[in-house]
């Protein structure tokens, strides 16, 4: 299964390695990229992991980034 995560906080390489070594240690992560440019996480896993691999990134300081909520008549949020 392929999930695609949206993260903060990731600005350089170093980030990206960081992401890579905390996801690879749950089991049944397969394989993982990290777009620097775009903070896109897409993780390759088995069935069933997407908490565990948004709390590892959350844990590693990269929370996942939540889209704008859809704003209400008259502009309120």
């Amino acid at each position: 299964m392929e999930y695609r995560i949206d993260a903060e906080n990731i600005k350089c390489g170093g980030c990206a390695n960081t992401i890579r070594e905390a996801l690879g240690r749950i089991s049944g992560v397969h394989e993982v990229a990290v777009e620097i440019a775009t903070g896109r996480v897409t993780v390759q896993a088995d069935e069933g992991l997407r908490d565990a691999i948004t709390a590892a990134l959350q844990a590693s300081g990269y929370p996942e980034r939540k889209s704008p909520g859809t704003p209400l008549p008259g502009g309120y949020q």
